[in-house]
């Protein structure tokens, strides 16, 4: 008689869109686990329920098993090693995928606004104005300073480099651009493979 794993009988199917990669037994990569915590941070800058919309995403893609409620989702976040209060244990891929498809999700319903932020930071730039000349474009960036600022470890090497606020608005104009590119066609796909570019033999 064949027996099926319970592990293999509760993995989501949505999750086999994404392709599977050989790690280590420590799990995911240190730059993984940290760029899906930024830019599931972004989302938060972006959106003062983006938190809420990451579960309803959660729910809506039958993740739950993986992403157990608020408590569970800060577990998996908190696996980014630049974080105050940091899990010390591995984030195994099933894990990760979950995560990208839930900050994929979330996008696609802020693609206007990403857009708009988007154009506007070009617009700023053409002209050479400050960033404080598009509200809502300011309103993001301080956001997501104040968001980094509070739940980073500032003694570590990868926050102190972002000590400035201009250091923070370039990554969180970088983590915009991500956003975006993961909101097109593929785009869950597109961004699951940048995440280990460079970290796979």
């Amino acid at each position: 008689m064949q027996v099926h794993s319970p592990l293999a009988q509760s993995t989501p199917l949505i999750l086999d869109n994404l392709p599977d990669f050989d790690l280590t037994s420590d799990g995911c990569p240190r730059r993984t686990k940290m760029q899906i915590d930024l830019l599931l941070l972004a989302i938060e800058a972006l959106d003062l329920g983006g938190s809420e919309a990451m579960l309803t995403a959660a729910k809506e893609l039958e993740l739950q098993s993986l992403i157990k409620g608020r408590v569970g989702l800060w577990l998996l976040r908190s696996t980014n090693p630049l974080r105050r209060y940091n899990q010390r244990r591995p984030l195994t891929l099933t894990e990760a995928k979950a995560m990208v498809l839930v900050a994929c999700h979330v996008a696609r319903r802020l693609t206007v606004l990403i857009r708009q932020l988007l154009l506007g930071y070009q617009q700023l730039s053409e002209k050479q104005l400050s960033l404080e000349h598009h509200f809502r474009l300011s309103d993001y960036l301080s956001r997501f300073r104040t968001h980094f600022r509070s739940r980073m470890n500032p003694r570590r090497a990868g926050v102190i480099a972002y000590s400035t606020d201009e250091k923070l608005d370039e990554l969180a104009l970088r983590l915009l651009n991500q956003l975006l590119f993961c909101t097109g066609a593929y785009g869950a796909q597109r961004l699951w493979n940048s995440l280990f570019d460079g970290e796979i033999s």
